[in-house]
């Protein structure tokens, strides 16, 4: 500034100067979601590009297209993870939930979810993940003891009337098993005893509920669940003083945990496992639908049965009247008392027929026993014996000599049958019928 504008103002008040207004910011574009969302998959795919992540795999999912879903995680973060059916086709091991593995691909956006993930295009294991192996080597246990086998599991009852529900009061499986409950079957009774399904310690109040639940001894059916989750999120559900509770329950216990994937040792230990909890609802219940159509069917059988049954006895009633009893009962009467009389006729011949041969029976028996009695037969010997003798006199050499025949004897005494034998011998003897006669044979 001039001296000489410098001296005029001198002893005048000093003015203050205004700044310039600054021009106004310039607004930032204004950007679709699609826009925005390609733009930062652009800065990560150009800024980041191909990457190898090692972490556990959880979560795994294999779609029929063939396409593998799961996440890598560590202790502190995770990421979602997508390996399609060509690079999986690759894969020189299968990969199970809990391994750890080194995963080499590219992070991109998936734009419908506005998330980012990494496209896998290989994948090689680096060794099981701890829990998963606790898993494992608790389930072996277990089984070996014989919790797991299909002997002791118990069915579910067909017609439950109250139900105890073990699972979080505010979560989603709550809902979705009390939902499709209420549609299929809402006379059934549910009570919740509401726990934590996650986060230590959980399973201890689980046990705590199984205990109420027997100590109450008025429910038919137990039932533990809760939504899907990762390995850890699962993990209150395998420890093994809630699978020996599940086991010791006095009742039926359901086991509907986590997803269609997801397997814990609850699932082993319980009576049955459902897949999701509203599988959970279905298995316990029959729809009323079902029930009333059943009904309605053995409904229409029976009054089918019953005019069937009351068709059959009008045609027999019908039968019944037109029938020869009905229309001349007297002749039937007179009928019956013709036949009486040749009953009675038969029977008397038969009496008559049967008396005579009886008669003539008994006279048999008679000639039988006269035949047989001693003194018959000792009579019959005697007269027997009086005619032999008879007959031995008469043939006798005394009756012989008698009627005027004579016996030549020789000295010794036999008979001299010839006169040539007598002529031999020195000595006959002639034995007349009053005594013998001394002679000697002239020559």
């Amino acid at each position: 500034m001039p001296e000489d504008e410098e001296e005029d103002g001198e002893g005048e008040e000093e003015e203050t100067e205004t700044p310039p207004a600054m021009p106004p910011a310039a607004e930032p574009e204004i950007l679709s979601v699609t826009a925005l969302t390609e733009a930062v998959r652009d800065v990560l795919e150009s800024e980041i590009g191909a990457v190898q992540v090692q972490g556990e795999i959880s979560n795994l999912r294999r779609q029929p297209s063939g396409h593998l879903y799961f996440t890598l995680k560590d202790e502190a973060a995770q990421l979602s993870a997508v390996m399609f059916r060509g690079d999986a086709r690759g894969l020189a091991f299968e990969p199970r939930d809990g391994d750890q593995a080194v995963a080499r691909g590219e992070i991109t956006v998936y734009a419908p979810r506005g998330s980012y993930q990494l496209r896998v295009t290989t994948l090689r294991p680096q060794g099981r993940g701890s829990l998963q192996e606790r898993f494992e080597a608790l389930k072996r246990k277990l089984h070996a003891e014989g919790l797991f086998d299909a002997a002791r599991k118990r069915p579910l009852p067909a017609f439950p009337r109250r139900i105890a529900v073990i699972t979080s009061p505010s979560g989603a499986a709550l809902q979705d098993f009390l939902n499709v409950l209420g549609r299929r079957c809402p006379r059934i009774a549910v009570t919740v005893f509401g726990v934590r399904v996650q986060g230590a310690g959980a399973h201890l109040e689980a046990i705590d509920a199984l205990r109420a639940i027997a100590a109450d001894g008025g429910f038919d059916l137990a039932v533990i669940t809760r939504g899907g989750g990762s390995l850890e999120d699962l993990w209150e559900f395998n420890e093994e003083a809630l699978a020996r509770a599940i086991a010791a329950c006095p009742i039926p216990v359901l086991s509907g945990v986590g997803h269609e994937i997801d397997f814990t040792i609850c699932d082993f230990a319980a009576d049955l496992r459902a897949p999701t909890p509203s599988a959970a609802a279905e298995l316990l219940s029959r729809a009323d639908e079902e029930w009333r159509g059943q009904l309605a069917r053995m409904q229409e059988d029976l009054r089918h049965a019953a005019f069937e049954q009351l068709a059959a006895a009008r045609r027999r009633l019908e039968q019944s009247r037109g029938h020869y009893v009905f229309r001349e009962p007297v002749r039937i009467v007179h009928q019956w008392f013709q036949r009486l009389d040749e009953l009675s006729l038969h029977l008397r011949r038969g009496l008559e027929a049967q008396h005579h041969r009886r008669t003539e029976r008994l006279a048999a028996l008679r000639r039988t026993w006269t035949a047989l009695d001693p003194r018959r037969r000792i009579e019959e010997s005697r007269r027997r014996l009086d005619g032999l003798a008879a007959q031995l006199r008469v043939l006798s050499p005394e009756a012989t000599l008698a009627r005027g025949y004579t016996l030549a004897l020789a000295p010794d005494g036999t008979l001299v049958r010839s006169a040539a034998k007598a002529r031999q011998l020195p000595s006959l003897t002639i034995r007349f019928h009053d005594g013998p006669l001394p002679v000697r044979p002239e020559n």
